[in-house]
């Protein structure tokens, strides 16, 4: 059984995202919570295996509480719900170490999906939050969409060519044990392919290297299922 928490200071976005996951059996949120220093102390209490969490929340935003459910209950992975119009907070929430972004009108099964995904150890991007996150960063004067997808690509090539094959299926959502299915090895040996990939793209954790992938285009065109 997946544990979740979910925050957010709007009632219907909680009832919506609770009865979304209701539709799934294996997964039970356990808490709710109104704000971000609520949700990080709910963290501490229920020790769920992922917290859902709303970017813009009173007290502190869903960014602060995201750093600081790392630091103290690391085995609680997070996604972060988002709306359009909110590219910054999203690169922020990509930086401090978030393993999921969902955007809050996306369809329900990637609510399930994305829970699912993190929760086993994947990074989760909803492909409209990598398209954006794409298009936000060569707006903001980090090169030229053609370039960045021409930048990505090149160091992709980088890669070896069983890590270009594991970057796909990261950036897929997949995580280290679905990934050692489809490539039928041991979860030991993607282990070891997915640090190897984080070092050599000099970026911080999988949700920043699914980016890559995202800017490479080297992701199927339908996110895997398990």
């Amino acid at each position: 059984m997946i544990r979740v928490l979910i925050a957010d200071d709007e009632p219907m976005i909680r009832a919506g995202v609770r009865a979304v996951l209701a539709t799934d059996p294996g997964i039970e949120v356990v808490a709710e919570a109104v704000d971000g220093r609520d949700a990080v102390e709910l963290v501490r209490r229920h020790r769920p295996a992922v917290a859902v969490l709303d970017i813009r929340m009173p007290g502190i935003n869903g960014i602060e509480a995201a750093a600081e459910i790392r630091g103290t209950v690391p085995t609680t992975r997070v996604i972060m719900l988002t709306t359009f119009g909110e590219d910054d907070y999203i690169l922020q929430a990509l930086g401090g170490g978030a393993a999921g972004f969902l955007i809050k009108s996306g369809e329900p099964e990637e609510l399930i999906t994305g829970v699912r995904a993190v929760a086993e150890g994947a990074a989760y991007l909803s492909p409209k939050v990598a398209a954006r996150v794409v298009a936000h960063l060569a707006a903001t004067g980090a090169g030229t969409l053609a370039g960045r997808r021409s930048a990505a690509r090149d160091r992709v090539a980088a890669l070896t060519a069983r890590e270009q094959e594991v970057l796909a299926f990261l950036g897929g959502g997949l995580s280290n044990g679905q990934i050692a299915r489809r490539l039928r090895v041991v979860e030991g040996t993607v282990k070891a392919h997915v640090s190897s990939i984080l070092a050599r793209l000099g970026v911080d954790n999988r949700a920043a290297a699914a980016v890559v992938a995202h800017e490479a285009g080297v992701v199927p065109p339908q996110t895997p299922q398990p």
